[in-house]
């Protein structure tokens, strides 16, 4: 559940850096408070079931909107990361045990929200022997119990630390979609996401897709972090050549000063930009502008993205 924490309470492992300066966001970003009656179920539904949202922890700024409509992204395994990304809002440190009866209060709460699609990520658990990839396995297969007719999305960490083999866990659940965030571009992993390996990430996607081509691949990174143009081009060629099918691509907004700082706000117009290319390129889906998020409109996204790989297939 998300405190009200100063940032350096918040994230302790950054109380030592120096204040990074928030500018002002520019006219086309823009969102809408959390308001309304859907908005308040979901809540209570949350609350209820004593689960948490990346909505929450990361700040997301669609937050008040996807809530609305009663749509949120289920975080597992706990609101504590063992990672110290910079550019992320949710707390370091030592997380408690995993809760063996979350994946249950997980499918119960899809059902009483009667979603068609639900996204489920976690926090980074390098302190488990599987990354959680067993209680990501256990919470698809409560959900399918539970919800049938429900496609399932998971974000999923990278499972650095641990034997390869456990993805193959998570990929025999059989999710929908198999999403994990690159997140930026590689020269900026060791400012941005110091706990990770570019190549590593790249390679977990290819991996999905040679456990089961069938399954839909997708990933993400954020722009505005100080990367250029043509890297972010070559990010989109390493993806394709991983095979991934949905790229989303957003701008990077900073939570608190003692974030990676805003190298610039990127304009719509490069967005679309991004967009032409990202398709040109193979990709079946694609969503970049300023507000894109990995679940924004996940669902709607999922349903184009099923009907552009029938309409591939059949032109093959």
């Amino acid at each position: 559940m998300r405190d009200l924490k100063m940032p350096e309470q918040r994230h302790p492992e950054k109380a030592h850096r120096p204040d990074n300066a928030q500018p002002k966001k520019p006219s086309w970003i823009r969102v809408k408070a959390p308001v309304g009656e859907g908005y308040k179920k979901t809540h209570k539904i949350m609350r209820e079931h004593k689960l948490v949202t990346v909505c929450e922890e990361a700040g997301c700024p669609n937050a008040g909107e996807c809530w609305s409509q009663g749509h949120a992204t289920m975080m597992i395994m706990g609101e504590i990361c063992t990672r110290g990304c910079t550019f992320c809002n949710v707390a370091t440190g030592k997380p408690g045990a995993l809760d063996a009866f979350e994946p249950g209060r997980v499918a119960d709460a899809v059902q009483k929200l009667g979603l068609n699609h639900v996204v489920i990520t976690s926090v980074d658990r390098d302190d488990v022997e599987d990354g959680g990839a067993e209680h990501f396995s256990q919470t698809i297969r409560a959900i399918r119990h539970r919800s049938p007719g429900t496609t399932i999305e998971i974000l999923t960490p990278d499972f650095l630390k641990c034997d390869p083999s456990v993805l193959e866990v998570v990929v025999a659940a059989k999710p929908d979609v198999f999403n994990h965030n690159l997140e930026t571009v590689p020269h900026l992993y060791p400012s941005v996401r110091p706990g990770a390996r570019y190549f590593h990430s790249l390679r977990l996607l290819q991996r999905v897709k040679e456990l089961d081509p069938t399954m839909f691949t997708k990933s993400g990174i954020m722009v505005g972090l100080g990367e250029d143009k043509a890297s972010v081009h070559q990010v989109m060629d390493d993806m394709r050549a991983a095979d991934v099918d949905f790229l989303t691509i957003g701008q990077y907004l900073q939570p608190t000063p003692k974030h990676h700082a805003v190298d610039r706000f990127v304009t719509p117009d490069e967005f679309a930009s991004y967009e032409k290319a990202a398709y040109n390129k193979g990709f079946l889906m694609v969503s970049a502008t300023p507000l894109t998020r990995s679940s924004y409109h996940a669902g709607d996204d999922f349903a184009r993205l099923r009907d552009a790989r029938l309409k591939k297939l059949g032109q093959a």
